[in-house]
């Protein structure tokens, strides 16, 4: 495994964003592809454990914009692109939740070196949830930020993506309408309508946000990636089943959910906490799908608060 200070240029990693001016990004190699994190060290007193983020279908580590400045000053954290997506490498494999629980797992013992905090949104709580599953003896306590049902995969992918991917898989045996269907993903005015659905805080979805989801569309691989991301989300192995990961959690964890979330309805959290004494939820009014952004004041309190009582 192998770090890169270096980052090319066109990612997401080049460009000034407040988030990328707040912290340190690196580069680090798994299993030969090249994945970007964001790091900051903590106050020097921190006695929190490291935290580290895993953002959403379709996201990228750059969506805790909010969040990651703000909690780094109590505790040391951490925040990764999943395969596939933002700066990471755009493979050619198929996907699931036990290959990104791997990578996350990897990266705690590579580069973080102690038990984490894990935090995670839609997929990434699942991926987050897998990993400790997995590897408890890696996580501390866990954050899940609404955790769509195994069962149903379609709510694995946000929104507007699940409608493009759903053309994607009539596209995929004629490249120039790939290449098309790529070039109205990436207009800035598509992008801020599709977001502008998921958000309930209309003024969130602001030039930051909508360069962040355009830029990785871009990259070298984006369009093939997307083609097996699509087959990957059909397989019956692409999602453990999260009712049986819930019944035989190991650490203290909670669950938030906004109560107007249009893509993973919060009624999917009905019954979930009656699965595990160790489950904590909390469901929050008036917030939707991207409530650590909506509203992330409140968010990053919560999660202060979920740290200090681990």
């Amino acid at each position: 495994m192998a770090f890169s200070l270096s980052p090319p240029s066109t990612l997401l990693s080049s460009l000034p964003t407040s988030l990328s001016q707040a912290g340190h990004q690196r580069f680090w190699y798994w299993r030969g592809w090249r994945i970007r994190y964001w790091f900051h060290p903590g106050p020097g007193e921190a006695t929190l454990p490291p935290v580290l983020f895993i953002h959403g279908f379709g996201a990228n580590l750059n969506q805790w914009r909010h969040n990651l400045p703000a909690l780094s000053q109590v505790a040391p954290i951490y925040a990764i692109d999943l395969l596939g997506f933002g700066d990471a490498e755009k493979a050619a494999t198929l996907f699931g939740a036990e290959l990104w629980a791997a990578q996350v797992a990897d990266f705690i013992e590579a580069v973080i070196g102690q038990p984490v905090a894990l935090v995670g949104h839609s997929l990434g709580a699942l991926v987050a949830l897998t990993v400790t599953h997995h590897h408890a003896n890696w996580v501390k306590q866990l954050a899940l930020i609404t955790l769509p049902l195994g069962a149903d995969r379609e709510d694995l992918v946000a929104g507007w993506v699940a409608a493009l991917a759903l053309r994607v898989e009539s596209l995929v045996a004629n490249p120039l309408l790939m290449r098309s269907l790529f070039t109205l993903v990436r207009r800035p005015s598509f992008l801020r309508r599709a977001l502008a659905g998921i958000y309930t805080v209309p003024e969130r979805v602001d030039d930051e946000l909508v360069t962040l989801f355009a830029l990785p569309p871009r990259d070298r691989g984006a369009a093939r990636t997307l083609c097996y991301l699509v087959r990957s989300r059909t397989d019956p192995s692409f999602s453990p089943s999260i009712k049986d990961l819930v019944a035989t959690l190991t650490v203290p964890t909670l669950l938030l959910w906004g109560d107007q979330d249009r893509v993973v309805p919060v009624a999917q959290a009905a019954g979930l906490a009656t699965l595990s004494p160790l489950l904590t939820t909390q469901i929050l009014p008036g917030v939707g799908h991207c409530l650590y952004d909506e509203t992330f004041d409140d968010f990053n309190q919560r999660i202060l608060t979920w740290l200090k009582n681990g």
